[in-house]
């Protein structure tokens, strides 16, 4: 294998997929970057504003920061083109070394204060990208890495899966990957190949930045405590290398409390975990929650 390690960060035209292929280009890694955004003013946010981002802009940012950047276009919707990707990766690479499965459809009324049956019937796409694209992708980063031996499968998830937050189709899926990771890691056990979900915590991102303007009560003080999305990265990179790794396969884990055993800070501060604020934390058994 190669000694440059090599990562793919789905959905990662901005935010936190954004956010972590750059913290992969922090720490060296050649990062395949995948979205659909590939035209500036593509993609916009709750109240309309244009997004920054896309697949080009990021990964010339984790070149730019020291790693090597390369964009895809890639709907996560769409198993062909996942296939198409995953080949790619294998002829140019000859490895992969982490999937983070980040790629999420983001429905417009996502976090307005309606129940359910109050939004567009398309919210529940999210269980289209965002559960069974991480379930595809997966399935092709487990035949690669089961193959050389190693490799790190992360689900990027959130307190949605245990505590209500923007309505039932977002919960499931948050606790959806929960499920995938510590399930998974039984049948790759014993391959050298780990699945996990990391408990991201409020993040500083372009959405969430609109968010805080469009609703300022509830987003309130988030900015002071909120972590980067890069910080993912890093915790990611220290737990493939840690010596309890197998342990940690399979788990839910919040990822300020599985940072700060690892010894990894967000820009030199620790994150607080948010465990005592919402919902219920993570188990060493993951299943026992379902």
């Amino acid at each position: 294998m190669a000694e440059t390690k090599v990562a793919l960060v789905t959905g990662a035209s901005r935010g936190a997929g954004a956010g972590i292929a750059r913290g992969f280009g922090e720490l060296g890694y050649t990062v395949y970057v995948t979205g659909r955004t590939i035209t500036p003013g593509d993609a916009r946010g709750w109240d309309g504003t244009v997004l920054p981002g896309t697949v080009a802009e990021t990964a010339a940012k984790v070149t730019e920061l020291g790693g090597k950047g390369i964009p895809v276009m890639c709907d996560h919707g769409d198993d062909e083109q996942v296939a198409a990707l995953f080949k790619q990766i294998e002829e140019e690479q000859g490895q992969l070394d982490v999937l983070v499965n980040n790629a999420a459809y983001i429905h417009h009324q996502l976090i307005e204060k309606k129940p359910f049956w109050e939004k567009e019937l398309d919210a529940a796409k999210i269980l289209d990208v965002g559960l069974r694209s991480a379930y595809v992708a997966s399935w092709h980063a487990a035949k690669m890495m089961v193959k050389q031996g190693s490799g790190v499968i992360a689900f990027g998830s959130s307190f949605g899966a245990s505590c209500y937050m923007h309505g039932p189709a977002y919960g499931a899926q948050k606790a959806g990957l929960d499920k995938f990771a510590h399930d998974m890691e039984h049948d790759l056990r014993e391959t050298g190949v780990m699945a996990v979900s990391i408990w991201l915590g409020p993040l500083v991102t372009e959405r969430s930045l609109i968010a805080q303007k469009t609703n300022p009560e509830q987003y309130e003080g988030f900015i002071e405590t909120a972590e980067n999305p890069e910080f993912t990265a890093h915790i990611l990179d220290a737990m493939d290398k840690a010596p309890n790794r197998a342990e940690l396969s399979g788990q839910t884990l919040i990822g300020a409390e599985i940072a700060k055993e690892l010894g990894i800070t967000d820009r030199g501060k620790e994150r607080p975990s948010y465990r005592d604020m919402l919902g219920t934390p993570p188990t060493k058994n993951p299943a026992a929650v379902y």
